[in-house]
């Protein structure tokens, strides 16, 4: 999707459309005043304060209107300079607008704004030439905003708009936001019932509800199966430290700012650990090893929280609790490549099972201009980067480097996904350090018997368990694999009140339950086809629907999730087939 703030011309063009919507509100509220209208990376926005008005979508449809006669105007757009002076003179009667030039630099003896008609707006521009450039818009969402995002200051009516130079362009870009929208995990979620949020617990604290944690429970089973297998130990540690454990551990200096407050209880101070490395770093340090131990691989699905400002939580993709498929390895500097190599191994064969394709590789470096962000030990960091890319290129992963994306104790592997709408995010790292190990004085014994300081590789496969199913969810439209759905096989017999029918539906019913399938009979006397449209909107995978014929002889007819067609089977033959496509994931199917 276009990134409207580093299009040159898309941004001109939006800014422009901002003014443009701001005079049309200026007609229809003459009192209106105005704080900011920013180009941003959807569009543009503007803030306005209508006084007691907040709007509704009836007014956004009036605005859109006045903004179609203004452009028909075809008024030009003129740059007037003006001195601070004049400006505060000019904008005497907006407050909002006065606070911008009180705040402007001292030194800055010039103001620009711009004249269209009726109307004049504080800019530096650029804008178009004329108002009629600005005729293909859409405003498409609206909202509250606190001024300078103060809780305490006045609540803003913001409008976000888009504009293109064709209309072709514009139904496009629609097009796509309406996709965006139907793919959006929020609504998914609300849809199938999977997760809530309540403003009483926390924003950024969502609540996963019975088929919701059955997805969540799912994805966990899978990632500690694999990770098992190939000898890893899971721990549980608790949700808390305290803050000496995160000043050891250097996060307090070069992290707090994402940390919650610290507390105090009984003269000790605590916070919510945002990570898990030191609580696995003191596990470690829990008795003595040899070199004979190591790798030593431990394991967790450990509940993470860190600050997020409110502007940037999103549903389950991004909230200020979550859950993290972390690891941290713990090996010698001879076993990095072949350490780094199986989390490789691990991460692309996890991709492979939910048909992950799309992605790249980066190697996160440390911004050597700015420090300040890092531990400070340049030798530490020299050796890491180059064992890392040395390591990605022994054993063939293509990759980019890109500075200052590493953790403030060592540099890493990116795993990028490109989602079906959105930007690119990041699903899974590796990453090698140096730094922590000797922060917490860990150790093992050579075969000399010398004490040597081990080196942590810190992965997570799926990251973190919430965002991985918010990429699941959009990228599959909800649709998802009859091993995830949270009801697998729906039964709706054809008549609620036929008894033998009833009955040969709970057989159907029992076998699914003794063969571990998650079954749901639906018994209620609403008609057939209201049922099945719910379970559509439910997305259940697999519809079975049992008449009188299908009692007679004993099969199943049965109805894929999106499709129109029925497929008729024996009662056996369908229980196989659905333990055989969760047992292979649908490879089989």
């Amino acid at each position: 999707m276009v990134n409207f703030k580093e299009d040159e011309a898309l941004n001109t063009l939006n800014h422009s459309c901002a003014h443009m919507m701001a005079q049309a509100v200026k007609h229809l509220y003459p009192n209106a005043k105005f704080w900011v209208g920013p180009v941003v990376e959807e569009g543009f926005y503007y803030d306005m304060d209508l006084g007691d008005v907040m709007l509704t979508d009836e007014d956004i449809a009036k605005i859109e209107k006045e903004m179609k006669k203004v452009a028909k105007t075809g008024a030009k757009i003129y740059r007037r300079e003006i001195s601070k002076a004049e400006a505060l003179e000019e904008f005497k009667d907006d407050p909002y607008k006065v606070d911008l030039i009180n705040n402007m630099d001292e030194d800055s003896t010039v103001i620009s704004c711009y004249d269209q008609g009726d109307f004049t707006d504080l800019c530096r521009g650029p804008h178009v030439d004329n108002v009629k450039l600005c005729r293909y818009f859409k405003l498409v969402k609206h909202s509250g905003a606190y001024w300078k995002g103060d809780a305490n200051n006045q609540v803003l009516n913001r409008v976000y708009g888009v504009c293109f130079p064709t209309q072709e362009q514009l139904d496009e870009h629609l097009a796509l936001l309406e996709e965006a929208k139907e793919r959006d995990h929020r609504k998914i979620g609300k849809d199938m019932q999977l997760f809530m949020a309540d403003d009483l617990i926390g924003k950024g604290l969502p609540m996963y509800l019975p088929n919701g944690y059955t997805i969540w429970t799912e994805l966990e089973n899978y990632i500690r199966n694999k990770e098992r297998k190939l000898g890893y130990l899971h721990v549980m540690t608790p949700c808390v430290g305290t803050v000496q454990l995160y000043q050891t551990s250097g996060h307090w200096d070069h992290y707090k700012e994402n940390m919650f407050p610290a507390m105090e209880v009984e003269g000790e101070n605590f916070v919510l650990r945002p990570m898990n490395c030191p609580h696995h770093m003191r596990i470690y340090a829990n008795r003595p090893h040899s070199y004979k131990e190591l790798p030593i691989r431990i394991a967790e699905i450990a509940h993470d929280f860190r600050f997020e400002s409110s502007g940037t939580l999103k549903g389950i993709e991004r909230g200020r609790h979550f859950c993290q498929n972390d690891s941290h390895i713990f090996c010698t500097q001879e076993q990095i490549k072949d350490e780094v190599k199986g989390v490789c191994d691990l991460i692309f064969s996890t991709y492979e099972d939910f048909g992950i394709t799309d992605y790249r590789c980066v190697l996160s470096l440390r911004d050597p201009a700015d420090t300040k962000k890092y531990h400070q030990d340049d030798e530490m960091w020299n050796t890491a980067e180059q064992a890392l890319r040395e390591t990605l290129t022994e054993i063939g992963i293509e990759f980019t480097e890109e500075i200052g994306e590493a953790a403030f104790y060592g540099p890493k592997l990116d795993v990028n996904v490109k989602p079906a709408i959105g930007n690119e995010i990041t699903l899974s790292t590796c990453q090698l350090d140096f730094c922590l190990p000797a922060k917490f004085d860990l150790t093992y014994t050579d075969a000399e018997s010398n004490k040597q300081t081990p080196v942590v590789i810190h992965r997570a496969i799926l990251g973190s368990l919430d965002r991985f199913m918010a990429y699941i969810l959009e990228e599959t439209k909800g649709n998802l694999p009859l091993w995830l759905a949270p009801t697998q096989v729906k039964v709706l017999p054809v008549k609620n009140d036929d008894e033998e029918l009833n009955a040969y539906a709970q057989k159907l019913v029992d076998a699914l339950n003794d063969a571990d399938v998650r079954v749901e009979f639906d018994t209620r006397s609403e008609k057939l086809g209201y049922k099945m449209r719910e379970a559509q909107i439910q997305k259940v995978p697999y519809l079975a629907v049992l008449g009188k014929n299908e009692e007679a002889e004993g099969t199943v007819s049965y109805r894929l999730h999106g499709e129109q067609g029925t497929t008729t089977v024996s009662f056996d033959e369908f229980v196989e087939l659905i333990v055989n496509e969760i047992k292979t994931k649908g490879r089989n199917k």
